[in-house]
This record gives C-alpha cells, structure tokens and sequence, in this order.
C-alpha cells in the first residue's frame, strides 16, 4: 500500500513539474533569421538593349545613266581610295550621243557665222539707205537666233559629256565595299533613283551599335554614358563604348515606341563586323566604395508576437511602419527607412538613407558599417533558441532575482 502510494506521489509530482513548465516558464520560441552582411562595393543602375554593328559612315553608290556593266574593279571587301576607279559602264550609245552634239554645237558655229555675215551687210545697207528697216529687223533676229542655238548646242553636248563621264564609276570616299549588286553584263536601268552598285563603308575600325531602347528607360540615357555589348559571334568577349547619339525620332516595335540610340565603339582589330546583333547594357549610373545590402532588407519586418516578446516600444514601432516600404516598391534615392540589424540575437531597427538600385543590392548609407547582419527574411523556427527579454535593447536592464534556495 504504501509502495503505490509513493509511485501515485512520484508521479503527480513529475505531472506538476511538466505542467509548470509548459504554462508557466517565459520561453518563446525565436524563428531563424535569414541575414545578409552590409558588404562595400560598387552599385550600378543598367538598363539592356538589342541591336545591330554598323559603319560610321556608310556610302551606297550609285549609277545615274542606264547601260550595261562592263568592268568592275572592286568585289566584296574589297579596299578602295576616294577617287579610285570601281567600275565602267559601257560607253557605246553614249560616246555616239556625245559626237552627234558635237557635231550640232559645229552646225551652230556654222550658222552664227552665216548671220553674222547677213547681219553686218543689211546693216551696212540699211545705214546707207539702200536696205529697209524690215530686212535689218529680219537679219539681226536670224543672228540672234544662231547665237541661241550655238549656245543650246554647246548645253546639249556638256550634257552628253556628263552623261559619258557618269559610266565611270568612282569610289566618293575612302573605305571598305561590303555590298556589290551587279554583275559584269548587267544592264543598269536608271529612273528616279539612282541604282546601288556598291555600298561602301567607311573605316570599320571605328563602328556603332544602334540600340532600340524601351521609352520607358529612354530617360536615363545621355551622351558619353558608359555601355557594354557581345555579340554571338564571341559570346565570351565583352566588348566596350559609349553613347554617342539619342535619336529624337521614335521606331515602333510590336506596338511600343523605342529610340536609337548610337553606341561608338572602337574595333581596331577588326573583329566586329556590320550587322552582327549586339545585346548592350548601358550604365546609366554607378557609385564606387558604398555601403550595400541585399534589396530584401527594406522590406523585411519582424512578425508581431517576437515585437510584443522583446516588449518593443509601440512609438518607434509606429515609426517604423510609417516608414515602411511595400513589398513591391524600390524606394527613389534618397528615402529614409528602417532596416533591421541582428546585435547579440536581438533585432533592432536602423534609420538608413537609400541609394541606388542595381535589381539586387540597393546603396544605403546611415549609422551602419561593413559586416553588420542585416535581416532579410524569416526561416524555420528554432525550438533551441531562446531570448531571454533581458537582452532587450529598448528596455533598462533589471537586476538578477536572488536565488531562494
């Protein structure tokens, strides 16, 4: 009887202790935090774009008379000096065309002589009384007349030279042919425009990306910002340059308004070559040796129940959500907000001023400094840990209770 009674005793005393200590010991159970250390370094505002490797300067030469191709001297890639000879067409029918004008300015040289001859009898006559007034009128209008014609011939024929000087096809500057459209036989058919033979471009050691940028990024472009590009051809090189040019007329694709931009780039070897797509990220800002931290830090709040734990005051509390950043935004530079800072397992709010954004870490600046934890997230929660509410920092410590044993 008396062995039951103390295994009845025994165990309501282990109930007891059990029961205490799951209602009545002050232990709270701290989630895990996810932190990031404040690092220092460089942030950079980027905004990307496509587009396509051109010349600098890029010439289509053309032919302004019709005829047939008879030479060419130059073909693809082919290197050529401003004035040098790069094609002739045939100058046959034209040749024919120059001799018949010449030979209407002789005729007209014939017949101003003739005239003139008339002319000065009739008015020899006319002075003299002999001639009347008609055939002097007559006479001085023929030789008028002649002298128009001679000078319509003389037109006439540097037209039909000009003509036979267009059949040879000269290069208008220095450069590399990176386009031939004909062929040896080839007839040539000028209208209103003049046909493309050859388009040359000028020094490909110099070249440009024209860009299609969003309008809604458009705005942070300006000239002489720093840019970077590759291009499938070498999809391990960067290459660099710069902007040059923000086309004021908009191209739309598919149904949004975008804006060339010029990049200049130096491509002394070579390698870049016209019409290559290049994907190009202009850097429309950038700051050297600032405080950084991942972007999730300014939105990051910690849950109710661990404020009410370390007894967190409710007017700086309200501050901090006054301040609060939603989930969603990025806050312009020069905002202020609060970031958490994990001190001795106890989170504490920091005032901070905001910076650039980079799509991962966002500039700050404030009573930080390098390696601070700064909370970004909440992990799984941690049955181990506990804080106990001494380590309040917002909260005057109070004296250990004596021990009563």
């Amino acid at each position: 009887m008396k062995k039951a009674i103390i295994i009845i005793s025994v165990t309501l005393l282990i109930l007891g202790i059990v029961t205490y200590y799951l209602f009545s010991a002050n232990k709270y159970k701290v989630p895990e935090w996810k932190t990031a250390k404040i690092e220092n370094g460089s942030v950079s505002v980027n905004i990307t774009a496509t587009g396509s490797l051109n010349a600098v300067t890029t010439v289509q030469v053309g032919a302004q008379v019709s005829g047939i191709v008879a030479k060419l001297f130059v073909d693809f890639d082919s290197v050529v000096k401003k004035g040098q000879l790069i094609a002739l067409l045939d100058t046959t029918l034209l040749y024919a065309t120059v001799r018949d004008a010449a030979a209407a300015v002789a005729k007209a040289n014939v017949q101003v002589s003739l005239t003139k001859s008339q002319f000065i009898r009739i008015d020899t006559l006319f002075h003299s009384k002999v001639a009347s007034k008609n055939d002097y009128d007559i006479a001085i209008g023929n030789y008028g007349a002649a002298k128009a014609d001679l000078q319509a011939a003389i037109a006439t024929l540097d037209h039909e030279q000009t003509n036979l000087r267009y059949c040879t096809i000269k290069a208008p500057i220095n450069g590399t042919v990176i386009s031939r459209n004909v062929d040896v036989g080839q007839t040539v058919i000028s209208s209103f425009n003049a046909v493309t033979l050859f388009t040359i471009a000028n020094d490909l050691k110099l070249m440009q990306v024209l860009a299609d940028v969003d309008e809604a990024d458009i705005g942070q472009v300006k000239d002489g910002q720093k840019a970077i590009f590759t291009v499938d051809a070498f999809p391990y090189e960067v290459f660099k340059g710069f902007v040059a040019q923000v086309r004021l007329q908009p191209v739309m694709v598919q149904n949004v308004n975008n804006y060339i931009v010029v990049i200049n780039v130096a491509n002394p070897d070579l390698k870049l070559l016209p019409g290559l797509t290049a994907t190009t990220t202009i850097q429309t800002d950038h700051h050297d040796s600032v405080l950084k931290v991942l972007a999730n830090a300014i939105h990051f709040n910690p849950p109710p129940d661990y404020l009410t734990h370390i007894k967190f005051p409710d007017s700086l509390n309200q501050q901090v959500q006054t301040l609060k950043v939603a989930g969603n935004e990025i806050p312009k530079q020069g905002t202020m907000l609060y970031i958490w800072v994990k001190r001795n397992n106890v989170l504490s709010p920091e005032l901070v001023k905001t910076g650039l954004f980079d799509g991962t870490y966002i500039e700050i600046s404030g009573n930080i400094q390098e390696g601070d934890e700064i909370v970004t997230g909440i992990g799984a929660t941690s049955a181990k840990t506990t804080t106990p509410t001494a380590n309040n920092p917002f909260m005057p410590k109070m004296p250990p209770r004596k021990s009563t044993r």
